[in-house]
């Protein structure tokens, strides 16, 4: 078993340098080093909110959008080109790009808005299966919340003991509360995580969080339900926000914010600057306990029209729009979303082989210079310059 030995690397989160022998595809000892020099390793990242079904279809949209639900019609527009052959070509894309750019593990949204099952779910469950180990991929169905009455109970059924996570799209429903009760029925009768995208706009009225976190308590689902966006949070009254983050944190509730594409959609009016960038308040929930996680969302699509699923890019865009502390959040790309997830990526003795190594002296060095030399260690080897996709 070939023993190979990184020298006088810095270890984000630890202090000094570090040895770090690996035996084959683990690790097998971490030790203090008087070696400069060697760089710096991150853990491997995890992806918890992305959506490959709608990926690299931005050449084919016709407009830029004006708004979330211009978006929407946008996307909807494109969905007749969605064969099984154009969307598997664009989700493997996605998945070479996340792992060439240090993603081990991710959870992509699917929608599902008709009675048949979508032709994306299969192609993805295949997808998933072909990139096992590489890039572990779970599922998230997608459904508008008053399409639950008609679509539920079959969607429930399809994914139940399949690993994959029921979703709904909620945003200033009529009669909230009562449509939320059915999707959390289904979920407790199937045994389902849930996850939401959540109050996606700059309307103090989107309320939709506090019926999620209602039923979330009354049913006891610590650790089962996270939440997405959430925009609306940065424009409601600050101790309205606060109750809820503190209730959100003892139900053990989990957040994922998005910055790019909120950043994009939030408060857009052509010819005018945004004033308003519906970025939740991360700092506030992570402080009342709730789990705290970005991610990578849409990329090349309607909802963002750049991205490379390179999750240190919104890491990065992160630490500068949300005043964060490089360090201390460097774990919501990497240790909590893998957590959530189901995984483990940390750099430890034992632990397997699979880390990212930057040409940097530190963290705050790796931020500064985005362009720093990346790879990509995986199995106790540097994964082939090729595992991406150049084009």
């Amino acid at each position: 078993m070939s023993v190979t030995t990184l020298n006088g690397v810095a270890l984000a989160g630890r202090e000094g340098q570090w040895d770090v022998t690996l035996e084959g595809a683990r690790i097998t000892a971490l030790a203090p080093s008087e070696a400069q020099g060697g760089g710096l390793l991150l853990p491997c990242f995890a992806d918890a909110h992305v959506h490959l079904d709608k990926t690299f279809t931005v050449a084919r949209v016709p407009s830029r959008p004006k708004s979330l639900h211009d978006a929407i019609e946008l996307m909807a527009g494109d969905k007749p080109n969605w064969t099984a052959n154009d969307l598997r070509q664009r989700a493997a894309r996605g998945l070479r790009r996340a792992f060439a750019n240090g993603t081990k593990a991710m959870r992509s949204h699917v929608d599902w808005t008709e009675t048949e099952m979508p032709e994306a779910l299969p192609v993805l469950r295949a997808l998933a299966e072909e990139w096992r180990g590489s890039v572990d991929l779970q599922l998230a169905t997608l459904t508008p919340l008053d399409a639950f009455a008609d679509l539920g109970a079959r969607i429930a059924q399809e994914i139940a003991g399949t690993g994959a996570v029921l979703g709904a799209f909620v945003y200033r429903n009529d009669d909230i509360p009562g449509k939320l009760r059915r999707v959390f029925d289904l979920a407790e009768k199937h045994d389902l995580q849930l996850d939401f995208h959540v109050d996606e706009g700059l309307e103090p009225d989107a309320q939709g969080l506090d019926a999620i976190l209602h039923e979330t308590e009354a049913r006891g689902m610590a650790g089962r339900v996270l939440v997405g966006h959430c925009c609306a949070l940065s424009v409601r009254p600050e101790g309205e926000v606060a109750d809820l983050l503190g209730r959100a944190g003892e139900a053990e509730m989990a957040l994922c914010t998005l910055p790019t594409t909120n950043a994009f959609l939030q408060d857009a009016t052509p010819g005018r600057t945004p004033r308003l960038r519906g970025l939740a308040p991360v700092h506030e929930a992570r402080a009342a306990g709730m789990p705290v996680m970005l991610a990578s969302d849409n990329v090349c699509d309607p909802f963002y029209p750049q991205g490379d699923y390179d999750l240190f890019d919104v890491y990065r865009m992160a630490v500068l729009a949300g005043h964060l502390d490089p360090a201390g959040w460097l774990s919501s790309v990497t240790e909590t979303p893998a957590q959530w997830l189901g995984h483990d990526v940390q750099i430890k003795a034992g632990a397997p082989a699979d880390f990212i190594h930057i040409a940097a002296s530190s963290l705050d060095d790796a931020l500064n210079r985005p362009r720093a030399v990346r790879t990509v260690w995986r199995d106790g080897a540097p994964i082939p310059e090729t595992s991406g996709d150049p084009a």
